[in-house]
């Protein structure tokens, strides 16, 4: 699959070519560019703050334009660094990616602009200053917004369980695995789950499975994480991700989680044929939106081992606002940047995406205050926005999580491997592939 990446960019890269050709902006068009999402919500954000902009600042034009439609965001900002057809300004950057492009040196080092080091310490606690700074001490990415992954519930059949009721250790949840599913038709297959989560053996899908559950068992520690010497090594070969890998393994072997494909078929939770599902805030507009009448739900931390101790920890899936080396003019961008992330900033984006921004004390600053008690539905996502984490800052992340995921695959999903065998497997692979990073250096 390293091979497959590798292929896979090198395709990218000819795509970039031909994209290069078609977007280049004329020479005459002094403007800064702004690339946003392509999703409604934050297509009007951006309408909105380049408008306003103009009206402040009509002597520094911008102008905003959603990513180029591709099979995915990350795959088009690749091909637009190959073809330097870069925009100045780039919101929506998967934290993951960062640090390869701040290696290529293809993003403007933010702490060298003007004002950043005093935005930054306002608006962020130290831990995550810790988790954007680059291996070279810069940072090139702004801490946007973020998506805690949870565990919704339905409410009507938890509750009627007896006893494993929510918030679930690994054994209160099997348990409710245990009550719930089922074959309701009486054909001979179990057709009633607890629960869900995708099965292909892509990367990212690990993002919304395993990866989450690690955070929450370990209380947030690193996959990647620098030796004695100085040197990154696989920090995942312990208890945490083993038991993680044992839980989900469990969870098949047991039919309490579907194998087959239902993200082909109508909403299964929505439709009920599962109780949970490990998902982010997004789905609270969806819910509200397409639930059927009578419909409850909750949300809830991820599960942890039974004996664990403080904070639930998760997946914050952060997506930032980076400034590329092709900017005109750098102290204007960020300028307008500010304008995105400051508190006016930060509640529009939560009014019109119903994302919540990385600052601190989100969940209890009173000038969100009227927000949140406009969505009951979103609070408990902005209180675990307290325990959250990104990726570890390591340009060749992609791989590692593609690594995991192979040998999830063969243990969790398969059962062709014990969960301390995949674990020790896929530490010893990223390790080798760690150490030929460091000697392509």
């Amino acid at each position: 699959m390293i091979n497959a990446w590798w292929l896979s960019r090198l395709f990218i890269c000819v795509f970039g070519m031909l994209l290069a050709g078609c977007t280049q902006k004329p020479l005459a068009d002094r403007s800064l560019t702004f690339w946003c999402s392509n999703n409604a919500g934050e297509i009007a954000f951006a309408k909105e703050f380049v408008q306003q902009w103009q009206q402040l600042r009509p002597n520094k034009p911008l102008r905003y334009q959603p990513i180029p439609e591709g099979q995915s965001s990350e795959e088009i900002i690749l091909a637009s660094v190959v073809g330097k057809t870069t925009p100045d300004i780039y919101a929506n950057m998967w934290q993951g990616s960062v640090e390869m492009y701040a290696k290529a040196g293809v993003l403007i080092p933010l702490d060298t602009l003007k004002g950043f080091w005093e935005f930054i310490t306002a608006r962020c606690d130290s831990a995550v200053i810790r988790e954007i700074t680059s291996s070279d001490g810069h940072i090139y990415q702004v801490p946007w917004k973020v998506n805690p992954i949870m565990l919704v519930c339905n409410t009507h059949t938890i509750s009627a369980l007896n006893g494993a009721k929510p918030p679930y250790t690994y054994a209160g949840y099997l348990d409710a695995g245990r009550q719930l599913s089922r074959d309701a038709n009486g054909d001979g297959y179990v057709d009633q789950w607890l629960g869900y989560t995708e099965v292909k053996a892509i990367w990212y899908e690990r993002l919304f499975n395993f990866y989450p559950l690690y955070l929450a068992a370990s209380n947030g520690a690193p996959l990647i994480a620098p030796d004695a010497t100085g040197d990154l090594h696989a920090a995942f070969n312990n208890r945490y991700a083993v038991d993680v890998f044992r839980f989900l393994q469990t969870l098949y072997k047991a039919n309490y989680f579907a194998r087959e494909r239902l993200s082909a078929t109508r909403d299964p939770f929505l439709a009920q044929r599962i109780s949970t599902q490990f998902t982010g805030p997004w789905t609270v507009g969806f819910l509200e939106k397409f639930k059927d009448a009578g419909f409850d739900y909750d949300t809830y931390a991820m599960p942890v081992p039974n004996d664990h101790r403080g904070p639930v920890y998760t997946y914050g899936d952060p997506k930032n606002i980076v400034l590329f080396n092709t900017c005109r003019d750098p102290q204007a961008a960020w300028e307008f940047v500010k304008t995105l992330v400051d508190k006016p900033g930060d509640r529009r984006l939560m009014e019109l995406t119903g994302q919540f921004p990385r600052r601190k004390n989100v969940d209890t600053d009173s000038y969100f205050a009227s927000f949140l008690s406009k969505n009951p539905r979103l609070l408990p996502f902005a209180r675990q926005t307290r325990y959250i984490k990104g990726v570890d800052n390591c340009e060749v992340i992609v791989d590692v999580f593609d690594i995991i995921s192979q040998e999830y695959e063969a243990c969790v999903l398969f059962n062709k491997k014990t969960p301390e065998a995949a674990i020790r497997d896929a530490a010893r692979a990223v390790d080798v592939l760690l150490t030929s990073e460091r000697a392509n250096e």
